[in-house]
């Protein structure tokens, strides 16, 4: 099987990646992230999956390579990442209540001995609950998800600060479209059940 590497350092995309049950290494791209408000959501999120996957072509000259980014659009229509404090964490989540808010993820799949590429995103919508400031900054000091874009962990507390979500793939939400991958993969000769690789 073709070696597979995870161009993140995410603890969330590693444990996603883990229950493809495939062998894979991860490193840390090698590249800077930079959102660039005068794009669409669906630009940025493709643009900077495929610059963290094709930042490690020259250190992995015979892998597939995953890349994948993920934003969110507050209210405002601004493009948002992780929060850089835990004062913006709180001002993300608290701008966040009773709203409907979309999470766009990027996905990239890059052989980089081939040079052949594919490049997709994923959207999933989170509506969440009025929140008093005490429940909010009680959650922040709980579950400290100041790496997560949108200042939530779906996949721990977070889901308590939900009313409804919807979306083809929850694992997008996470941070890694599995459904999305495992297709990517194929196109590699890569079939996920089969553990089986070109």
């Amino acid at each position: 099987m073709r070696q597979i590497v995870l161009a993140s350092t995410s603890p969330y995309r590693r444990q996603l990646l883990q229950q493809l049950h495939l062998p894979f290494i991860t490193a840390s791209p090698l590249c800077f992230e930079e959102i660039d408000q005068s794009l669409s959501p669906e630009l940025v999120v493709r643009h900077l999956s495929l610059q963290k996957a094709m930042s490690l072509v020259r250190h992995f000259p015979d892998a597939l390579i995953i890349g994948s980014d993920q934003v969110f659009v507050d209210t405002r229509k601004r493009i948002l990442g992780k929060p850089s404090s835990p004062d913006a964490a709180f001002s993300q989540l608290r701008s966040m209540c009773g709203r409907c808010h979309s999470f766009f993820t990027g996905l990239a799949v890059v052989d980089s001995q081939s040079g052949e590429s594919v490049f997709d995103h994923d959207v999933f919508s989170v509506t969440m609950k009025n929140l008093s400031d005490s429940q909010i900054h009680s959650y922040l000091d709980r579950e400290r998800p100041f790496d997560c874009a949108g200042s939530f962990k779906i996949e721990g507390l977070g889901i308590a600060l939900m009313e409804k979500m919807e979306g083809n793939d929850y694992t997008s939400l996470i941070g890694l479209p599995l459904i999305k991958l495992t297709e990517m993969l194929k196109r590699f000769d890569v079939d996920v059940l089969s553990a089986k690789g070109g």
